[in-house]
């Protein structure tokens, strides 16, 4: 009856999902599966008034349920802003008990609007912008064919913030690999630090079997990271973050080992270093442990379990069994589980 596209953010679940756009724009990053395959199109305002009439209709009374929409697909703001002013202007009309209307955008796109397009669009009804920075560092963005510069993301936040729209940018630890790890950490604090946004949405990298990063892996030009590893990386991240009223959250996304690390920048930040102290503390044992156990059950999994040495020793005749299965079994085994919570491509394949 209406289109929708594939993926939102895990906050927006029980929004109203309005497709703005197809797919994604550039589309050509090595880290995201959910729009390969498919092209990149505008839809026109009034198809877009035409699916929120269908929305209207199709939900009836029961639509007075949704407070919020979200704006899809990969990056709305491509669009010119009267054309945005007119369809936010017209849901809200139609949907009178909407308060909140959130979208995401690619930096490029939130660099070339003017403060002025975003004091439009917040007074249409514009509340928040999801983007995906993923690192501020060069040497990574380019790694993962990112198709952005670190000035990109700077500006592009600048002027969101500025204008009092909300702004949730998403990282991606792990994804520089190895070799990148301290200046992905540091490049990517440096610019949050600048920016201020309201949240810093943590979003773990785990690799798509058909990513051309694993090409890479393969080649011995980019080296995978362990669960250790990447919570040393999101150790250094935070402690380079400055005590600001952002909210960093690992909550919200189970492929983050430790989502309990969770807070206020400015009221929790000794609070979450403590608690990434404490992983880091145990074991190697306990660490494995751990892993499997949140990896084979996603959820927000307490340390506590793996002080219970009968667990433990229980859990490490399975790690030694996937050790003993090939090279760095336990950790090929961990990435697999991690892939598949994935997007799947919609196509079959990557291209």
């Amino acid at each position: 009856m209406f289109e929708q596209g594939v993926i939102r953010p895990p906050s927006e679940a029980s929004s109203l999902l309005l497709r703005v756009t197809r797919n994604c724009p550039w589309n050509r990053c090595h880290i995201c599966p959910a729009y390969k395959g498919k092209k990149f199109s505008k839809r026109s305002v009034e198809e877009i008034k035409n699916d929120v009439d269908k929305m209207a209709k199709a939900y009836g009374p029961s639509g007075a349920q949704f407070t919020s929409a979200f704006l899809q697909d990969a990056d709305t703001l491509i669009l010119p802003t009267e054309e945005l002013v007119e369809i936010i202007s017209y849901l809200k009309m139609k949907f009178p008990r909407i308060e909140r209307v959130t979208t995401y955008a690619r930096a490029k796109s939130m660099k070339n609007k003017r403060v002025d397009d975003y004091h439009r669009l917040k007074e249409a009804g514009l509340s928040r912008i999801h983007t995906g920075m993923e690192s501020g560092s060069s040497a990574v963005l380019k790694v993962i064919q990112k198709g952005i510069r670190p000035d990109d993301i700077l500006l592009g936040g600048l002027r969101v913030v500025e204008s009092g729209i909300s702004l949730s940018e998403y990282i991606m630890p792990g994804v520089g690999g190895r070799h990148l790890s301290h200046e992905h950490a540091v490049e990517t604090a440096r610019i949050l630090n600048q920016i201020r946004p309201d949240f810093i949405r943590v979003r773990t990298f785990a690799l798509h079997p058909q990513s051309p990063i694993r090409k890479m892996v393969e080649a011995g030009t980019f080296e995978l990271m362990t669960d250790e590893e990447v919570v040393t990386e999101i150790r250094l991240l935070l402690e380079t973050l400055d005590e600001m009223p952002s909210h960093f959250r690992c909550g919200d996304f189970s492929l983050n080992l430790l989502m309990q690390v969770d807070g206020r920048l400015d009221r929790d930040k000794r609070t979450m270093m403590r608690e990434i102290d404490r992983y880091l503390a145990m074991s190697k044992e306990q660490k494995q442990a751990y892993s499997l156990i949140h990896r084979s059950y996603p959820r927000t999994t307490p340390l506590e379990v793996v002080q219970d040495k009968e667990v433990v020793k229980k859990i490490i005749k399975d790690i030694e069994k996937l050790e003993s299965q090939e090279e760095d079994g336990f950790n090929n085994y961990i990435r697999r589980l991690m892939s598949c919570q994935l997007p799947q491509l919609q196509n079959g394949c990557w291209d």
